[in-house]
């Protein structure tokens, strides 16, 4: 019994500290996007339901879900924590979005970016840096990036900075 009481309280200081995690780790913490930010990365996007729009590092899917639900597009999250796959997975369910929203547990970096007509990023800096090869090398000419806070080393297209959004094209 005092073993779990112990393993309880470890975890729940893990959350806690994932949450102020500093911004310069190469590890990524749990900072949630909420509604109204989702809403505003969609619209800076311009997503539609001709999109296929990945959140790479998706959290409990708050951002796939109001893409898929409210501008119909097709929405992909990536997220290699299991508790945040799934959180994300329970809620996608519990939208009834499974048709039109896919999570996968796995690393980013392995995920093929093909696909996508919009790629959503809320990462630290040292893992935007690494991810940008791979954006040059896999998305297409037109692909949107949008950045919740953090710049990357593209040329900036658009910038909402009441809700700290940058848009990035390919």
């Amino acid at each position: 019994m005092l073993e779990l009481i112990f393993l309880s309280i470890i975890i729940f200081l893990l959350l806690i500290l994932s949450w102020v995690w500093p911004p310069n780790s190469p590890w990524a913490p749990w900072w949630r996007t909420n509604r109204k930010t989702a809403r505003a990365i969609c619209k800076l996007a311009e997503i539609s339901k001709n999109d296929i729009v990945y959140d790479l590092g998706c959290g409990d899917g708050t951002f796939i879900i109001t893409a898929a639900k409210e501008f119909k597009a097709e929405a992909i999250g990536v997220e290699i924590d299991p508790s945040r796959f799934l959180i994300s997975k329970i809620r996608i369910c519990l939208n009834n979005l499974s048709s039109k929203v896919k999570i996968k547990r796995k690393s980013f970096f392995n995920e093929d970016l093909s696909q996508a007509t919009v790629v959503v990023i809320y990462l630290v800096p040292k893992t935007l840096e690494k991810l940008l090869p791979k954006f040059k090398k896999e998305l297409k000419k037109g692909t949107r990036i949008i950045s919740y806070k953090y710049k990357i080393n593209l040329r900036l297209e658009k910038e909402d900075k009441k809700n700290n959004l940058r848009l990035y094209v390919i």
